[in-house]
């Protein structure tokens, strides 16, 4: 009998043994495969209105660590005013969808406030040190994953004080393929008119994917706009879509052309386009968001379906809508309403198609137009840019 035990206890232990040796090899060989990719991720705005960019950014830092890529190769860019904003009900906390979930927590920036400018991002591209903080340090054998959301406009996308253009971005992009500092490359943005970073710009040739989650003449959508405690959209459609996508599959069983094609059927507000190598479709989603063999976050429920969207130019309109109903305080509820009827009436003189006609045919007029209304955007100490002025109008 006591043989029988003793035999019994060490097969036990074998079994125990190998169990934790296989599941260490399993993680190793996901931490080497995962050793040769890199991801930035930029949230390209500031304010409590823009709420929603950082935390679309918070969110996909975890579903990309929860894939397994390293901390010390996500680099992120965001304002960090968001958190601790005075206006956040929950202060020191950042959602994403209605279950109010803390995405902030864990989160490491890179760079923050005034950082958070298109130089320094094309710094942290050209892995540059003079950026100041961590840089892109890949090279000819790994995958690169860049991850944008901001407002945009035809031609650009924006950061707090200044915008980087199509042609700028592209130019870097093709210094990063001509000196080898990656295999493959995959780009998503969130941004109105995002379709207009590529088309036309990014060849088939330079291993770039690129989705955007809006033709190059649309907007782009919010969501979970109706909160009944956080004044401000939670989440981009685009961008939640993807981050849920990437969050509820094991991406090693998961394209890029099937990632793509479940976005866009779920974006159905705005046009998603897909841009530059099509042929990477084929690819799996985790050759650049993280190979670890799980499909969801710990201790994670199942995500939200979207909904209450606004159009992006919207926001700022319908945010001010929710902070007149959400105040108790009679002087700050006629404040919110002379700025909402400002913001009414200079959207009545000045239609959209105005601002770009302004802006892709009389660039200089337009700079003189930007400095009569620098005293209306309260931000007197900062340049005036032209997403500033489209977001005024908005």
């Amino acid at each position: 009998m006591l043989r029988f035990s003793l035999l019994f206890i060490h097969c036990l232990f074998i079994v125990f043994v190998q169990s934790r040796f296989n599941s260490t090899i399993e993680y190793f060989d996901e931490n080497l495969s995962d050793k040769n990719k890199w991801a930035i991720l930029v949230a390209g705005s500031n304010g409590f209105y823009n709420y929603r960019h950082q935390a679309d950014v918070c969110h996909a830092y975890h579903v990309l660590r929860s894939k397994g890529i390293k901390p010390e190769h996500i680099i992120t860019m965001m304002y960090d005013d968001i958190a601790h904003n005075k206006m956040n009900p929950f202060r020191g906390k950042i959602f994403n969808d209605y279950s109010h979930r803390d995405w902030y927590k864990g989160v490491v920036i890179d760079y923050k406030g005034k950082n958070v400018n298109s130089e320094t991002f094309l710094k942290v591209l050209k892995g540059d040190k003079s950026a100041g903080g961590k840089v892109l340090r890949s090279g000819k054998n790994d995958d690169v994953f860049i991850y944008f959301t901001d407002h945009g406009a035809p031609g650009l996308i924006a950061f707090p004080d200044d915008e980087l253009y199509a042609t700028r971005f592209m130019a870097t992009l093709k210094y990063l393929h001509r000196h080898k500092r990656y295999s493959k490359l995959v780009i998503y943005i969130e941004a109105c008119e995002s379709g207009s970073m590529f088309q036309g710009i990014l060849p088939s040739n330079l291993n770039i994917y690129a989705t955007t989650a809006a033709s190059p003449t649309e907007s782009s959508y919010g969501t979970f706009c109706d909160d009944p405690n956080i004044a401000a959209c939670l989440a981009d459609l685009y961008s939640y879509d993807w981050i849920v996508d990437s969050q509820t599959h094991q991406l090693t069983r998961r394209t890029l052309d099937q990632q793509y094609r479940e976005v866009k059927r779920e974006t159905n507000l705005s046009h998603v386009q897909r841009y530059g190598d099509t042929n990477m479709g084929k690819l799996h989603v985790s050759e650049f968001q993280g190979s670890r063999n799980k499909d969801s976050i710990e201790n994670d429920e199942p995500p939200m379906k979207p909904k209450d969207f606004v159009a992006s130019r919207d926001i700022p309109l319908h945010t001010l809508h929710r902070q007149i109903m959400m105040t108790n305080n009679a002087e700050d509820k006629n404040l919110l309403m002379e700025i909402l009827g400002l913001k009414l009436k200079v959207r009545r003189s000045f239609p959209l198609s105005f601002t770009y006609l302004t802006l892709l045919m009389y660039p200089i007029f337009f700079h003189l137009l930007l400095h009569d209304f620098r005293d209306w955007f309260s931000i007197s100490t900062k340049p005036i840019t032209i997403t500033h002025f489209i977001e005024f109008l908005s």
